[in-house]
C-alpha cells in the first residue's frame, strides 16, 4: 500500500484519455479495448457529463484510480472501475463509486449494473462486500460486435 497523501477525486475529463488508457493496460483484470479510444471516451464523457471520475495522486503524474457511469435514462451502468495496486486498500474505488453513485441518483437513476470479467475474482469479491448482488438467474445478457475487431 502506498503511503503518500490521499489522492485527489476529480471529475473525469477527455483530457483524462492517456491517463485512463495507461491505466487499463497496466491493471490487473482490466481489458483495454478498441471502444475505449479516444472518440469514444469523448462521446461517453460528452453524453453522460459529470457521471465518471478519476483519482490523481497529490505527488506524480497520472491518475491511481477511475470509475465511469453513465445512464440510458432509465438504468445506470458503472464502466471501468479500478484502482491502481500500490493504492488499494485506501477507499478510492469506494469513494469513486460513491460519487458517481450520487450523480447517477440525482440523475433520476434509481438501478445501477455492472460487468466484470468472469475470471475477475478480486472485482466480485469487491463488489460483494460493496453490497451488490450477481444473482440474476432471470437476466441473460446478450452481445454482438458490429465491425470486424473482435476487440471491439
Amino acid at each position: 500500500m502506498n503511503s503518500s497523501p490521499m489522492p485527489d477525486i476529480l471529475p473525469m475529463t477527455i483530457d483524462d484519455h492517456p491517463d485512463f488508457a495507461a491505466m487499463m493496460s497496466r491493471t490487473p483484470g482490466v481489458v483495454l479495448r478498441s471502444a475505449d479510444g479516444y472518440a469514444a471516451t469523448q462521446r461517453y464523457l460528452a453524453r453522460n457529463p459529470g457521471l465518471s471520475f478519476v483519482a490523481r495522486p497529490a505527488v506524480g503524474d497520472g491518475i491511481v484510480g477511475c470509475a465511469m457511469a453513465g445512464h440510458d435514462g432509465r438504468r445506470g451502468y458503472l464502466q471501468h472501475v479500478m484502482v491502481d495496486p500500490d493504492y488499494r486498500h485506501l477507499g478510492l474505488a469506494r469513494a469513486m463509486v460513491d460519487r458517481c453513485l450520487t450523480a447517477l441518483l440525482a440523475a433520476g437513476i434509481e438501478k445501477v449494473h455492472l460487468d466484470t470479467l468472469a475470471d475477475n475474482h478480486q472485482a466480485h469479491r469487491f463488489w460483494h462486500h460493496l453490497g451488490w448482488d450477481d444473482r440474476r438467474d432471470e437476466i441473460v445478457k446478450f452481445s454482438r460486435v458490429l465491425v470486424a475487431d473482435a476487440n471491439a
